[in-house]
């Protein structure tokens, strides 16, 4: 009989792939588990939990991302500040300031915590306009958060 062997990726084995997502119109909720599966490698069939095998995500137009119902006036984000009680913000002023910081959020809520986890978000680059710096990692485009 031949016996089957598992693979089990090895750090620095994997090929990491570069890809551009355009967030214009999309829910912040789907387009945010889309983009965690791929930074986490689970799109690969060599995944592997406890190896980095996720690529990198280059997301733009994340200004554009949008909330179904009511969610940008009643949604709220709470944050400590280092002095007791919480900083709550809603949305639409998170959006205001920082509109990157919602689909991060997401997104970083998304993935295990662990070290390995600040390593994969590391490699998710978000901008809130159509320019990005990554030119010359020729990031390939892809349709992320769809029904």
């Amino acid at each position: 009989m031949a016996s089957i062997k598992t693979y089990i990726a090895k750090p620095g084995e994997v090929q990491q792939q570069w890809w551009i997502v355009d967030a214009t119109g999309k829910s912040v909720g789907r387009l945010a588990s889309d983009i965690a599966v791929i930074l986490m490698g689970k799109h690969r069939p060599t995944y592997t939990p406890h190896v980095d095998t996720g690529d990198f995500v280059v997301v733009i137009n994340a200004e554009k991302v949008e909330f179904s119902g009511k969610k940008w006036d009643q949604k709220v984000y709470t944050r400590y500040t280092g002095y007791p009680g919480l900083r709550v913000e809603p949305a639409a002023r998170i959006r205001e300031r920082a509109p990157e910081r919602i689909l991060h959020m997401a997104v970083r809520r998304m993935l295990p915590k662990n070290k390995l986890a600040r390593k994969m978000l590391a490699k998710m680059k978000i901008y809130a306009g159509a320019d990005h710096p990554h030119q010359a990692q020729q990031p390939k485009p892809i349709e992320l958060g769809s029904k």
